[in-house]
């Protein structure tokens, strides 16, 4: 049966957890069943008091909910308290009452005649206070808890009159007469809750979990409370985190003596980060270096002294083995004299007179990541006395071979069959010591500069790179925009420009700003591929950014990553939208110029200079276009500028404002771009009635806007409702005029 319950109650706690507004629902129908009975099972007991824990301190239940709620459970905590044994139930319970005590303490402040509440937590109160000395370690660390929420209830607080903190419950909403709860008495408790709880850090250390848990529950006190600021601190500077140190040092100690070492260390340094003008901090920091040297005094001194060793080593002498910090000096290793004759690099760097390393070939290595694993831990391996030892015996070699050369006259050419003296350096092997004196006697003077051994070096030229495929094309080319456009985004767009000269002269890219990478991009876009499209491709479609055999062009993946920037951000990046089209317009144009002026008898390559004209900025724009209109809002007033400083517009790009009006709200929108249009860029003024008139005929929730612009402009498309607008009078041509009379449009006609 308690099964089957306690998997109903789950079911409303899970619920309860996704949303808290159903605690206030949910804790009244499950009181009657978790309240202690005498016949009732633990399982239920310790499900009923985990729940309450879990409900007062979720965060999704508001506060003045739980106010409400909190007196309802005063009865079940007490019984709990003084009726079970079990420790899981009584740790939960105290956490309830942890929790619950602030609310109860601010509605009693409120309520004056509900005492029967107040006298119930006075009696949760007493009993987790008699707990304090006796329980066991994990329900001591919850009743810890207890006492600091109570030190902070019956504590006065600071008042900011400028940002009160409503959220904080402390003494200072007490009235000094209120009839239930006497302000002195609660005081004077509140700060002697406090000693006490101070007097745990200078107790027994045996328990570090109580003594790490009331360090930790005092950093709350110290921000929120000022004025117990100054007593909580000097009794931490007067807390001695090492204590254990000197009792027996076993495992456990250390373990406790670390932890509360570490606590304390962070209990101090959280202080001075959130105060770092706090006057304190001094001592603070005086008090973490002695607390650091003491720690390094207790952990340290076994590391201090090294042990002598048990037996001899080396076959030291046993009354001077302790004071050998390093181990004798080894013989130095004799070095072979070199060989008659010409002697090569190999020769002269060869001190192994095996000669085992010095024919091991190095170009078996054919990775040199393998090999650079394997030379760098060899190095660091290597003993310094003795690579010192190798790298003199080389340079003495150098040196007499550079003095033997040097005191050799020079003999004229002789034929290859004359053989010349052979020279034997009379070289003794020689220690270290030796070596090191007779390098310092030799002067810089003495050495005559001369070519090292003779040696053939065999010309070495790099190896051709591999040709490219397309891929490989294709993927390097994307590479570099993405890295262009990388460097683009991290611009900031509130950048100003440094320069100072404006017009038509100013240069494009004078800084490193956003409008420079704009306007190198826009161009590396346009320029850089103009004139070398292939003509047989025709003429590209409207979103076509895929080249013939499917490879993104360099120039179209440019155009791709602008649109795609533009579009992350487009209110903001609108300018950038506009220069684009600017740039892509004029090499358009500069391209049906160049082929018209080159054209022969009407066409160029057997295609028609008609055809050429129609470059990229058309089918950019449109793509454009269609990207932004999904977006815009009826309240975006920046569409009037797009339309307006784009540099060429037709009715493929004005249509698009037809479809943006079959949406209700954004009717206004393009009926005032239509007018906007009409009234400051003439050449469109017949593509912008000819929308109107498909707008007036195809959609209705769109005619009262459409209406009042074709009254002016085309009446004839109203067709019978002219007659109920005044009259109009139009040109022979049908089209209308406007004049200016006293600051009114007038509709004038010829008769």
């Amino acid at each position: 049966m308690s099964s089957q319950t306690i998997q109903q109650m789950e079911s409303a706690r899970s619920l309860a957890l996704g949303d808290g507004r159903y605690y206030p629902t949910i804790i009244p129908g499950v009181l009657p069943i978790i309240g202690y009975s005498a016949d009732q099972s633990i399982e239920i007991q310790r499900w009923g008091a985990d729940f309450l824990a879990e409900a007062f301190a979720s965060p999704t239940w508001p506060l003045e909910a739980k106010q409400s709620s909190a007196p309802s459970v005063l009865a079940t905590l007490k019984a709990y308290l003084e009726n079970v044994e079990d420790k899981s139930v009584v740790k939960s319970a105290v956490q309830v009452a942890a929790s619950v005590y602030p609310l109860v303490y601010r509605h009693t402040v409120s309520n004056t005649n509900d005492g029967q509440h107040w006298q119930l937590m006075a009696a949760i109160k007493s009993n987790i206070l008699r707990r304090m000395d006796e329980a066991a370690p994990g329900v001591r660390i919850c009743c810890i808890k207890f006492l600091q929420q109570v030190v902070l209830v019956q504590t006065p607080a600071v008042v900011d009159p400028r940002r009160p903190d409503h959220n904080d419950v402390s003494l200072t909403l007490v009235p000094r007469d209120h009839p239930l709860m006497p302000y002195a008495s609660l005081e004077a408790e509140g700060h002697g809750l406090l000693d006490r709880l101070l007097d745990i850090i200078h107790g027994d250390h045996s328990d570090g979990l109580l003594v790490t848990g009331t360090l930790n529950s005092l950093g709350m006190l110290i921000h929120r409370r000022p004025n117990a600021a100054n007593k909580i601190l000097g009794s931490v500077f007067n807390f001695n985190p090492l204590k254990l140190a000197s009792s027996p040092m076993t495992p456990k100690n250390q373990v406790i003596i670390k932890s509360i070492e570490r606590t304390t260390r962070a209990l101090l340094v959280n202080i001075m980060k959130r105060n770092p003008e706090n006057p304190v901090n001094a001592r603070i920091q005086q008090y973490l270096e002695r607390m650091h040297r003491t720690r390094v005094e207790v952990f340290d001194q076994s590391n201090r002294k090294r042990p002598a060793p048990t037996e001899p080593t080396d076959g030291l002498d046993q009354a001077k083995r302790q004071r050998l910090a390093a181990e004798p000096p080894s013989r130095t290793p004799s070095v072979q004299p070199l060989p008659p004759g010409d002697v090569s690099w190999k020769q002269l760097y060869t001190l192994n007179s095996e000669g085992t390393t010095a024919n091991f070939d190095v170009q078996a290595f054919k990775d040199p990541e393998q090999l650079l694993r394997i030379v760098v831990p060899v190095l660091q391996s290597v003993n310094a006395a003795k690579l010192e030892q190798a790298i003199n015996a080389v340079r003495l070699r150098y040196q007499m071979l550079r003095q033997a050369a040097a005191s050799q006259p020079r003999q004229p050419t002789a034929p290859a069959a004359e053989d010349e003296e052979e020279y034997e350096p009379d070289f003794e092997p020689e220690d270290a010591e030796q070596l090191i004196n007779k390098l310092d006697g030799l002067s810089s003077n003495n050495f005559p500069p001369q070519a090292g051994p003779s040696t053939a070096l065999a010309p070495y030229k790099l190896p051709e790179a591999p040709p490219l495929s397309e891929q490989d094309v294709q993927k390097y080319g994307d590479m570099i925009v993405h890295r262009a456009f990388g460097m683009l985004s991290s611009v900031d767009e509130n950048q100003k420009s440094k320069v100072t000269k404006g017009g038509f002269n100013r240069l494009a890219a004078s800084d490193y700003n956003r409008d420079a990478w704009v306007t190198i991009l826009s161009r590396l876009a346009t320029r850089a591929s103009a004139g070398l499209d292939d003509p047989e491709e025709g003429i590209k479609d409207e979103f076509a950014v895929k080249g013939a055999k499917g490879s993104l062009k360099v120039s179209d993946a440019v155009r791709d990553g602008i649109y795609q920037y533009i579009m992350y951000d487009w209110k903001k990046r609108i300018d950038v939208a506009i220069s684009w089209l600017n740039e892509e317009w004029y090499n358009d144009m500069i391209l049906a110029q160049t082929a018209k002026n080159s054209a022969q008898n009407g066409a160029v390559n057997g295609h028609a200079s008609s055809d050429l004209t129609k470059g990229n900025y058309h089918r950019c724009a449109l793509r454009l276009i269609d990207g932004i209109l999904p977006y815009i809002e009826h309240t975006d007033k920046i569409l009037l500028r797009f339309l307006s400083e784009i540099p060429s517009i037709d009715y493929e790009i004005l249509v698009r404002l037809k479809k943006m009006a079959e949406d209700p709200e954004r009717i206004d929108l393009a009926c005032n771009a239509l007018h906007y249009l009409y009234m400051f860029r003439p050449p469109v003024r017949t593509i912008v009635v000819d929308i109107l008139a498909e707008m007036w005929t195809e959609n209705d929730r769109a005619k009262p806007s459409a209406r009042k612009l074709l009254v002016r402009w085309r009446p004839e498309v109203l067709g019978e409702e002219q007659s109920n607008t005044p009259t109009m009078k139009t040109e022979g041509d049908g089209r209308l005029t406007k004049e200016s009379a006293n600051g009114a449009l007038e509709v004038k006609a010829a008769s």
